[in-house]
C-alpha cells in the first residue's frame, strides 16, 4: 500500500493525510500515482476532461499513459486535485554531422504479426428481452475465444455484465444511445482486472462515447434483434480478426 502524504486544504488550511491511488499498468505491474511532495493542490471548481487526467510513466515497463488525476476531499467540503511528478519528456533525436558517414542499421528481425483466426459462423441468439442481449454477448465473446466468460451473479454498480479470463464486458439493452460515462466505466473495470474491456449496445453510441472508445482502444459492437453483434470501430474489427489470442 502506498504511503500517505500530507495535503493542505487551500480553503480552511487543514492538513489532511492522502494516500495516492494505485492502478494496474497494461504490463501487470501496480502503478502508484507519483504525488509531488510539496506541490500545491488546486481546488476543483469546474471539472474539465483534460484536467481530470495526468500522464504518468510506469517504472517497470516504461509505458507512458494517461491516468485519472488524484483528488482529495477535505472535511470542509473542498475537493482538490493533487499534483503529480511530471512525466519525463523524451529526448530529442540527434542527427549526425554532414561530414560523418551515416552508419547502416543492422537488419531488424521482423516480429511475426498475429494471424487471423478462422472460425465457424457465429450462431446468433434472437433478442426479445434485455436478458437475451446479455446471452447473445456472452455467446459472441465465447465465439471470439474467451471460453470461460460468464454472466456476473449480480450486476454491480459499475455495470459489468460479463467476466472471463482477460475480458470484461458491459451490455446496454436500452433504446437510448450509450453515453460517454458508461464507456469510461467499463474501461476502468478493464484496468482493474488487467483485461480487455468490450461494450455491446442495442441502440448505438453517442458521438463523444464513440470517440473516447476509439482513443482507449475499446471494441464497440451494436446488436440487432437477430442477436448478431456488428463491429462499429477498428478495435472491434481487430478483435474479430485475431480473437482472444491476439490480445
Amino acid at each position: 500500500m502506498a504511503d500517505s502524504v500530507p495535503v493542505r486544504c487551500p480553503t480552511c488550511r487543514r492538513e489532511n493525510a492522502f494516500t495516492p491511488p494505485t492502478f494496474p499498468c497494461a504490463c501487470g505491474a501496480p502503478l502508484t500515482m507519483p504525488v509531488l511532495r510539496g506541490g500545491v493542490p488546486v481546488e476543483i471548481v469546474h471539472r474539465t476532461w483534460q484536467a481530470s487526467w495526468v500522464e504518468v510513466r510506469c517504472e517497470v515497463c516504461g509505458r507512458q499513459d494517461e491516468w485519472p488525476a488524484p483528488e482529495s476531499g477535505c472535511a470542509c467540503g473542498t475537493v482538490v486535485r493533487v499534483p503529480v511528478v511530471p512525466a519525463p519528456v523524451p529526448p530529442e533525436p540527434t542527427f549526425p554531422s554532414l561530414g560523418a558517414p551515416t552508419p547502416k542499421p543492422a537488419p531488424a528481425q521482423a516480429a511475426d504479426p498475429p494471424r487471423a483466426i478462422l472460425r465457424p459462423a457465429f450462431r446468433p441468439v434472437t433478442i426479445r428481452t434485455a436478458r437475451d442481449c446479455v446471452t447473445a454477448a456472452e455467446q459472441y465473446l465465447k465465439w471470439l475465444g474467451f471460453a470461460d466468460v460468464a454472466r456476473t451473479q449480480e450486476r454491480t454498480a459499475s455495470g459489468v455484465d460479463l467476466r472471463g479470463t482477460g475480458v470484461v464486458a458491459q451490455v446496454d439493452p436500452t433504446t437510448r444511445s450509450t453515453k460517454l460515462r458508461e464507456i469510461e466505466c467499463v474501461w476502468l473495470n478493464g484496468l482493474n482486472d488487467s483485461a480487455i474491456a468490450v461494450f455491446f449496445s442495442l441502440a448505438g453510441y453517442a458521438r463523444d462515447a464513440r470517440a473516447r472508445a476509439d482513443e482507449l482502444h475499446i471494441p464497440l459492437y451494436v446488436m440487432d434483434l437477430t442477436g448478431t453483434p456488428q463491429p462499429v470501430n477498428d478495435p472491434a474489427d481487430e478483435l474479430i480478426r485475431y480473437g482472444a489470442t491476439g490480445r
